[in-house]
């Protein structure tokens, strides 16, 4: 009822998420820009699986994106989504036995990583290995989605601090200025406060053509690999 009564009315709501999300796509478009002609060094070290790390990899290059949609005679954002590269310093070369390869290529894919494949041979002809020359590189993305029902916005974190999904559920009034530093030094790997400012969100129906949502008995975190 606490979360019910807090909630503002529908049009209200919807153009305040709306702005809120304007400010974010031209906070973040900025800062890119800023990333892009530094180049900084990332201080986190991403692991796969133990097939290989990429330990302080650079800031490489981003962009953000949004999309728009109709909703309530209203032309709002659908999403804010930004996309940025960490690049290594040198390719990686992971030597595997030939009968692993099928499941180190799913996992690079997953990653997802570019890679090249080729087989070893001895000297009667026989493959004794399978090596992957793999380029030290980490595709991220930070997604602002809005529940306009719920009146929350979920942001999902792919692979900005190791090869992983978070997504954490925020108060529109809580994405404010402070929490886009703090999200950006995540990113950089100087402090993980950003993960302190939301939980994480909760597998529930989406639907914003309602002002209320069903909710999911027992929901469990959305974390994906």
């Amino acid at each position: 009822m606490q979360d019910t009564a807090a909630r503002k009315p529908m049009e209200e709501a919807l153009k305040d998420i709306d702005r809120g999300l304007w400010r974010t796509f031209r906070w973040l478009d900025e800062a890119i820009g800023h990333l892009q002609v530094i180049k900084p060094a990332v201080t986190h070290t991403f692991v796969l699986d133990k097939v290989l790390a990429i330990a302080r990899p650079h800031f490489d290059r981003g962009f953000v994106s949004f999309r728009r949609r109709a909703l309530a005679g209203l032309e709002i954002l659908e999403h804010v989504e930004m996309f940025y590269r960490l690049a290594g310093s040198a390719p990686l070369i992971v030597r595997v036995n030939p009968a692993a390869a099928s499941g180190i290529e799913e996992r690079l894919r997953a990653a997802p990583m570019q890679f090249q494949y080729q087989t070893e041979q001895d000297a009667a002809k026989v493959v004794r290995y399978g090596l992957f020359h793999v380029q030290p590189i980490v595709s991220a993305s930070v997604r602002f989605q809005p529940d306009y029902a719920r009146q929350v916005v979920d942001v999902t974190l792919r692979n900005v601090d190791r090869f992983e999904s978070v997504v954490l559920e925020f108060p529109p009034d809580r994405l404010d200025e402070a929490a886009l530093e703090d999200l950006v030094k995540f990113m950089l790997g100087e402090e993980s406060g950003f993960l302190r400012r939301a939980p994480l969100a909760l597998i529930k129906p989406r639907n914003d053509d309602k002002a209320v949502a069903p909710r999911t008995p027992n929901p469990v975190p959305r974390r994906r690999a």
